[in-house]
């Protein structure tokens, strides 16, 4: 025999309707009824029925979080973060009480799913959506990007960015967490520069990424201040954000450029990928060339020698976002905040030899 939301309150000794503002955690119910409720919920192995109470309430509790690439520990750690904070006023037991079912979706890059994932998760009357990691520059994804936010949030969905700057013309997203790429690379570089590196060769992402255009920028940046600025073209190859990249673009800088003295990676997958290069060319880091990476991914510092990068706090933005999406936390002033990026000095990066 089915277990309804009244046999629920009746065990409990409440209304159906405290029943109902315990399991949606959308009214303040004093702690010991909710226990009570909880506790019937157990008793009696109540399962609430989302499909139906999504079609009566504007939202689900479906919160969608989107990444490029799950296996990416920069998008991995975020996501993982952030579905920390998704869970509601609970003690963690999973009995409800304004719990959330976060679902990772994993776009690959695709600007196509990032699309179709947004319309799902709108069929769904997702309660949230997180997205991750910097945005592809492209004019008509951007404008489509647009419009399928707006109708999310004209839902009833909260939409947060999270390592991605905000999106032009639309105000649908309740906040955005950006990261100081710039200002990272570019203190990365006056490093290089402070230590006596001259010629520094650049492994850079996917040219249509937010992210790339910014730490390159940076880069490019410190290179001018310094009056080291040349054809930058020369020593700048780009591609994906992956060891293998890193790899062959590595040894392409090294064809290109012998005098190359310090290699700046997009990041510290790619950076892994770079040192190898440097390797199997019969070079020492730091001691012939130096290698620095980007994000301050957990493998970096046990990399030999282990690697100067720069340091994203990726799970602390990562569960300021889930808190965001769930309503928990205040948005920054005008929706927007710029987290800071430090340098992390280690072996990796030495003078040249002279």
């Amino acid at each position: 025999m089915t277990v309804t939301l009244a046999d629920v309150a009746a065990r409990a000794r409440v209304s159906p309707a405290t029943v109902s503002r315990v399991l949606n955690g959308n009214y303040p119910v004093a702690s010991s009824t909710r226990e009570r409720v909880l506790r019937a919920v157990d008793e009696l192995d109540y399962v609430l029925n989302g499909p139906a109470s999504s079609l009566a309430a504007a939202t689900s509790d479906l919160v969608g979080i989107l990444v490029n690439d799950i296996a990416d520990p920069f998008f991995g750690i975020m996501a993982g973060a952030a579905q920390s904070e998704i869970g509601g006023p609970g003690d963690g037991s999973g009995r409800g009480g304004g719990e959330k079912l976060a679902v990772v979706c994993n776009t690959g890059g695709s600007p196509e799913r990032e699309l179709t994932y947004l319309t799902l998760l709108q069929r769904q009357r997702a309660a949230a959506v997180v997205l991750t990691g910097g945005a592809l520059e492209d004019p008509s994804h951007q404008a489509a990007m647009a419009v399928k936010l707006a109708r999310l949030a004209d839902a009833g969905t909260r939409i947060v960015f999270c390592g991605r700057p905000p999106l032009p013309d639309t105000d649908a997203v309740v906040a955005a967490l950006a990261f100081d790429n710039r200002g990272g690379a570019r203190r990365l570089t006056e490093h290089l520069i402070a230590l006596g590196h001259r010629r520094i060769g650049y492994v850079a992402g996917p040219l249509e990424r937010t992210t790339t255009r910014h730490r390159l920028e940076g880069h490019r940046e410190a290179m001018k201040a310094a009056g080291l600025y040349g054809d930058e073209e020369s020593v700048t190859v780009h591609g994906p954000y992956d060891r293998s990249s890193g790899y062959d673009a590595t040894l392409e800088l090294l064809r290109r450029e012998p005098g190359v003295t310090a290699v700046v990676a997009a990041n510290d997958t790619v950076a892994l990928g770079a040192c190898a290069a440097v390797r199997d060319r019969g070079l020492r880091i730091p001691q012939d060339i130096s290698v620095a990476g980007f994000d301050d991914l957990p493998f970096s510092v046990d990399a030999v020698p282990a690697l100067t990068t720069v340091r994203l706090p990726l799970f602390e933005a990562g569960a300021r976002a889930g808190r965001l999406a769930m309503g928990k936390e205040t948005p920054p002033p005008g929706g927007m905040a710029t987290i800071a990026a430090e340098l992390m000095e280690r072996g990796s990066t030495a003078a040249p030899a002279r």
